[in-house]
């Protein structure tokens, strides 16, 4: 796994913390994840970093189907936009489950838009380990001009993702 310097960056699951004090701990082996949550968060952070031998390790291998790491690197969006999380996240025992929408920016055929990963993510807790093993997806409506922005920046949608579109 090859993960730059970045300590003065911003941490892709949550622009209020840092990455080197969030996820890059959990990129480097350095700490597991405690909760179904702070896997979640870190996954999509190493989505983001393009850390797919991390996403390989943390998804529980009787669900992997043959996924490899390289399937990743070919399949991801290149441009994600922001992480949010929609339901309270559970956990029950050696369970757990996190909803969340992680925003991407595609260009087609035609011209560039925004879509999302809109998932209820499923967790089990081995051996002291967390690790991702299927999820539901669903339709993710696109955000109204006057809500919050996607990329968790404050401003309303339509002054700041919209705008670049």
């Amino acid at each position: 796994m090859t993960t730059k310097n970045t300590q003065t960056h911003t941490c892709p699951c949550d622009p209020q913390n840092s990455y080197q004090l969030c996820c890059q701990p959990l990129h480097l082996n350095e700490t597991a994840a405690k909760s179904p949550e702070q896997l979640m968060r870190s996954r999509y952070s190493a989505f983001v970093k393009q850390e797919y031998d991390y996403l390989i390790a943390t998804h529980h291998p009787r669900y992997l189907n043959g996924l490899t790491a390289n399937d990743l690197a070919h399949g991801a969006p290149q441009q994600w936009i922001g992480l949010q999380i929609i339901a309270a996240p559970t956990q029950q025992n050696n369970q757990g489950q996190v909803t969340f929408k992680a925003w991407y920016k595609t260009a087609d055929s035609s011209k560039a838009r925004f879509d999302a990963i809109f998932e209820c993510s499923d967790f089990i807790l081995e051996n002291g380990f967390w690790f991702y093993t299927q999820g539901v997806q669903f339709d993710c409506p696109m955000p109204e001009r006057n809500q919050h922005c996607i990329c968790q920046s404050g401003k309303k949608y339509k002054k700041c993702c919209l705008a670049t579109l």
